[in-house]
């Protein structure tokens, strides 16, 4: 087939630069070079040096398989004749392999014989990229203008290659992150708490309405004191929506700098202000195609709530210093503490931004109003910090204990739990083994407890309260019992008698009294 050299460049280009899959560009400019020459199959090779391996990115033949075996260790003369560069200075022809030692040992392994060889040598600015291998059944089939037309197509081919190379490596960069992804999303997920503990006891009603809102893309509001585990909820809408496999970013604004609130939240380009030496994406940016939650929203200021409902209402997003809007994909979960239209009457808080926010309120419940969760978080944190502070052991804790755990009512909520229960555990590292988990310091409630500096205008306790607290304390960390080793009277040093004497005169119930006095308390919480 007569054709002239620009036209011929201009046709092959075409297909050698039209697809990234180095397979398919192989198929589609085998097809156009079998026109001209026997391009029987095309084989797109590397070696690598250190094993000596001639190693196949890519191939195609008119047959059902390429001829050639890969990957090829090459023997030593063969690797000797590689890496010193003897093959010609772009196209090598080689009609009978015996001549070359490569295509010889390549055609052993074949165990097709014969075979010729035309081979295209790709280099950019000096470096190889490897070769391009036509191969063809029989001997002297390749004539010096198969290699004339070869050789015009050197540059293309080598910028092709070069492309390939590194969109391969994009890809396996790629898939090699979304697995890193999926395995750091899963790690996080168990160290942010996304198991909700009590879902079927105080929390069942909460959870059911995160199972109605949760597939949906509506905007949900949780309200709550501090402490009570907004996040887990929030963890727990995200993971069970539509989209959990996307990012969930999670923004304290109370946390966040007031001069900085913007280029956090919405990013900025390279000098937008001082020290902004390169583009940076903003959490909203990063949040695209998942979900964004925004904790302590009532202190957000005014300037970026105004930018915040612009995003809610055009889902798109301005970077500091840049004019392009940017969509984003994103599901808002706000929480807050505080009350929200209060603040909207005292001006702090806009009132068209907080109608856009509460399409879904969540109020979640203290924990003094979920008593029945409190076994069930006590053993799951006892499990979590024995984990973390690498317990081997767990400490058993009384029903005496419990008891006081349920009865406390817990200002600080579930954090205050999960604190109280580390405490408890430091403690017992210090003292006797397995002498179980004392919660001696939630005794009393927070407002009655004695300051640490009382002043004079402040109520002192009297004698015989401090005694009768005292000695309750005792009691309970004796399990009730008086006499013997480990009980009351020995822990304060005084004879049983003389101490039933004084708990009669301080009117602590003790014996048969006081067990059914505790059942009763029990049944009544």
């Amino acid at each position: 087939m007569a054709i002239n050299d620009m036209e011929f460049f201009h046709q092959a280009s075409k297909r050698i630069y039209g697809n990234l899959d180095a397979k398919t560009m192989l198929a589609d400019i085998r097809k156009y070079l079998e026109n001209f020459m026997p391009a029987e199959s095309l084989d797109l090779n590397t070696y690598e040096p250190e094993n000596r391996i001639l190693r196949n990115i890519a191939s195609a033949s008119c047959y059902s398989e390429t001829p050639l075996r890969y990957p090829a260790r090459l023997s030593k003369e063969a690797a000797r004749f590689v890496e010193k560069g003897s093959y010609g200075p772009v196209v090598s022809m080689i009609n009978r392999s015996e001549m070359q030692p490569v295509a010889k040992q390549v055609e052993l392994e074949a165990k097709q014989h014969p075979l010729c060889f035309l081979l295209l040598h790709l280099k950019i600015a000096g470096k190889s990229f490897g070769e391009l291998v036509i191969s063809a059944r029989g001997r002297d089939l390749f004539r010096k203008e198969h290699a004339r037309l070869l050789e015009l197509l050197h540059d293309p081919f080598s910028i092709a290659i070069a492309n390939i190379l590194k969109h391969q490596e994009v890809l396996r960069l790629q898939k090699k992150l979304s697995d890193d992804y999926r395995y750091l999303a899963s790690e996080l997920r168990q160290i942010s708490g996304a198991e909700v503990i009590g879902e079927e006891y105080g929390l069942k009603p909460i959870m059911e309405m995160v199972r109605q809102v949760a597939p949906l893309d509506s905007h949900v509001l949780l309200l709550g004191e501090t402490g009570v585990g907004k996040e887990v909820i929030a963890n727990a809408i995200h993971y069970s929506s539509l989209r959990h496999s996307g990012p969930l970013i999670k923004v304290n604004c109370g946390a966040l700098p007031e001069n900085l609130v913007d280029s956090e939240l919405f990013g900025h380009e390279k000098g937008a202000y001082t020290g902004a030496g390169t583009t940076r994406r903003g959490r909203f940016e990063r949040a695209h195609g998942g979900t964004i939650f925004l904790d302590e929203i009532g202190d957000l200021p005014l300037s970026a709530q105004t930018r915040l409902l612009r995003v809610i209402q055009d889902k798109t997003i301005e970077r500091v210093g840049g004019g392009d809007p940017i969509k984003v994909d994103i599901r808002i979960i706000s929480a807050t503490h505080r009350n929200l239209q209060q603040l909207v009457l005292e001006k702090s808080f806009r009132e068209d931004l907080w109608f856009r926010l509460n399409v879904f309120p969540i109020t979640i419940p203290p924990l003094r109003h979920r008593k029945a969760d409190i076994p069930a978080l006590v053993k799951h944190f006892v499990q979590r910090k024995c984990r973390e502070m690498r317990i081997r052991t767990h400490p058993t804790i009384s029903s005496i204990q419990m008891k006081k755990l349920i009865k406390h009512d817990w200002p600080g909520n579930v954090r205050e739990l999960e604190n109280s229960v580390e405490r408890a555990l430091i403690r017992a590292l210090a003292g006797t083994p397995n002498e179980g988990l004392i919660f001696d310091h939630i005794s009393m409630p927070l407002s009655q407890s004695q300051p640490l500096c009382p002043s004079l205008e402040q109520d002192v306790p009297t004698l015989d309260e401090v005694m009768r607290n005292h000695i309750e304390n005792v009691l309970l960390l004796c399990n009730n019992r008086i006499d013997g080793p480990n009980g009351a009277a020995g822990r304060l040093g005084v004879n049983p008698s003389t101490l039933r004497h004084r708990m009669r005169k301080l009117s602590i119930t003790f014996g048969k009294r006081r067990k059914a006095t505790e059942n009763l308390a029990c049944q009544s919480t």
